[in-house]
């Protein structure tokens, strides 16, 4: 599909699903190299990277551990800028590598935030993967330690980002048609 409709905004293929999987085998590549010899604890953050997370762990083909925590700063197209805690860890974090597995990183103020509570607990190293990353857009010193792909501050979806809770089971990405285009 090169269109979709979701509510009252219209989206355009952007990303096909074989270039955001081809990313996905290159950061496994990286992170298997990285976390070698420790005893990483991999966290999917919901609700948006639970297909990226899958895809990675799928890649990464070991013996970890996998948890799911879930924070939510959006609503609607921006981010409100209020990072509320909905699921924290669940699992003990202390003198552990921790890998968070994020679907995208824009202002990164949600990431820094557990970023650091996360040291704040006793985590021995903490690193993020993010599939998508809008450099422009970043608002904070986070620095992510692998990156998928960057891309514009464009509005997307698909692939597990949703608009108001749609759009999450599509295997592309689509960016959102700004209107009269």
């Amino acid at each position: 599909m090169n269109r979709i409709r979701l509510k009252d905004k219209e989206f355009e293929l952007f990303i096909p699903e074989s270039k955001i999987k081809e990313a996905i085998q290159g950061m496994a590549v990286r992170i298997k190299e990285d976390i070698k010899g420790t005893d990483p604890l991999f966290v999917g953050v919901l609700n948006g990277a639970f297909m990226f997370a899958a895809e990675l762990m799928k890649e990464l083909n070991g013996p970890y551990q996998l948890t799911f925590a879930r924070y939510s700063s959006y609503k609607g197209t921006s981010s409100s800028g209020e990072i509320n805690e909905i699921m924290p860890i669940q699992v003990p974090v202390e003198g552990r590598t921790v890998v968070l597995m994020e679907d995208i990183i824009d202002t990164g103020f949600t990431m820094e935030f557990v970023m650091n509570k996360l040291r704040n607990a006793g985590a021995a190293d903490v690193k993020l993967a993010t599939l998508l990353f809008k450099p422009e857009a970043l608002q904070c010193k986070l620095i992510p330690d692998y990156v998928g792909l960057s891309i514009p501050t464009d509005f997307i979806v698909g692939y597990g980002l949703d608009y108001d809770e749609l759009g999450r089971m599509y295997r592309d990405i689509y960016k959102i048609v700004e209107p009269g285009k």
